[in-house]
Parts: structure tokens; C-alpha cells; sequence
């Protein structure tokens, strides 16, 4: 498929042959519930972290989350408990969460017109599969990075190299759809295409090329570009 948007909503891709995604703040509206988690993690071990200081580094894996917080690795036995701790409080509020508007529209369309979905996330696996159940979407996806495979979480590239992989695609064939500056990071770092949502609430977009309001106003664009 060629990408060759008529305004400059989206970056023109000609030979567009994969759309990679992230989850959080992209096709879920998670972000909010998982600073709570981090921050009541933090409290069940005698750290008090405010949750707009937490809730400005949703985005970055525990693995770089952790340090950044304590000073301490997320390998420590600290950092085991944070880990163990953010699950636990984010699990409970999993079924009060919602997929954001046209969603399942997004990956239909996607699919109809031949492109390779890849979910570019390292969450924990467990996680990441109750939400795509959770959000009606696991159908769509049938194709996702695992934990176990990526070495170093956003704003490391790892995630969307192993995406691309799976895709089987190169950088240049493919569009990266995310929610922070730290999605924005690793897909330059990639050398991938990237569109950032606004929906997610994440803080910082401002200074980046091609921002979108929402799943929404990405489909309608990625419509109009492919002149359908």
C-alpha cells in the first residue's frame, strides 16, 4: 500500500506494508491506571512517589522505570518487589478499563487491506493478554512482541525491531502508532515511521512531527491516504 497523505497528518510511506502498535494509551486507555499501580507499589514499600511524577514516565518499562524512581535495578530484589507490586494493583483495575473509540475498526481495516499488525509492546505478557481479551481485540492481533524477546524497553528500539521481525518487514514498510515521547524515541531510533495519539493523556507530544487525536482520527486519516 502507498501512504501519501494529501495534508501532512501522516508521514508518506510508499511501499507501506505493516502496522505496528502499541497498547497502552494507544488502543487502551490505560495510562492513568497504571501510575495508581506504580504508586501504590512504591507506597506497599515505604516509597512515596507523587502520581504525576509516575504518571509522566508511563511509557518506559519497569526495567528503566525502576531506576528512575528508586536508583535501584529492576533486577534488585526492590526492583522484584515493584515489579510484583505494580501487577498486583493494576490486574484489579483491568475490567473497569476501556479500548478508546474505533478501535476494532482500526485493525479491521488494517487487515482488510493486507497490512501485518504487530503489537510493539513488552508488558508482561499476562497483562498484555487480558487486555486485548479484555478490549475485544485479541482476534486482530495475532501478532506480538513478548517480554522474554526484548532486552530493553522504550525508548530502546528493541520492541519494534523485534516487530519488525515478526513482520517480516523493513523500517521504511512499516508505521509505528504510540502515545509518548518515548514511543517517538524508539521508533527514530528504529528508523521507523511514527504516529503519536493524543488519547492516551501522555505529556510532551507537542514538540513531535505527526500527531493524531485518537484511534479515530487515525483511521480516518490512514483512509484518506490510502484514497478509501
Amino acid at each position: 500500500m502507498r501512504l501519501s497523505p494529501a495534508t501532512p497528518v501522516l508521514p508518506t510511506i510508499p511501499d507501506l506494508r505493516a502496522l505496528l502498535l502499541d497498547l497502552d494509551g494507544t488502543l487502551v486507555d490505560s495510562n492513568d491506571a497504571h501510575a495508581r499501580a506504580w504508586v501504590q507499589a512504591l507506597a506497599d514499600q515505604g516509597i512515596a512517589r507523587g502520581e504525576s511524577e509516575v504518571r509522566a514516565l508511563i511509557g518506559m518499562g519497569g526495567d528503566l522505570l525502576v531506576p528512575k524512581l528508586t536508583g535501584e535495578d529492576a533486577g534488585s530484589d526492590l526492583g522484584k518487589a515493584l515489579v510484583q507490586g505494580w501487577q498486583d494493583h493494576f490486574e484489579p483495575q483491568i475490567p473497569d478499563l476501556h479500548g478508546f473509540e474505533r478501535v476494532r475498526e482500526l485493525l479491521e481495516w488494517a487487515r482488510d487491506e493486507g497490512l501485518t499488525v504487530v503489537l510493539a509492546s513488552s508488558g508482561e505478557d499476562e497483562i498484555v493478554d487480558q487486555l486485548l481479551e479484555h478490549v475485544g481485540v485479541a482476534d486482530l492481533v495475532p501478532l506480538r512482541v513478548r517480554s522474554d524477546e526484548v532486552e530493553q524497553t522504550k525508548p530502546h528500539p528493541d520492541v519494534l525491531q523485534a516487530a519488525l521481525k515478526k513482520a517480516a518487514v523493513q523500517p521504511e514498510q512499516a508505521l509505528f502508532v504510540g502515545d509518548t515521547i518515548f514511543d517517538a524515541r524508539a521508533a527514530r531510533a528504529a528508523g521507523v515511521a511514527c504516529v503519536l495519539l493524543r488519547a492516551g493523556g501522555s505529556p510532551g507530544l507537542n514538540a513531535e512531527e505527526y500527531v493524531l487525536g485518537s484511534p479515530a482520527e487515525l483511521l480516518e486519516a490512514l483512509q484518506a491516504a490510502a484514497g478509501n
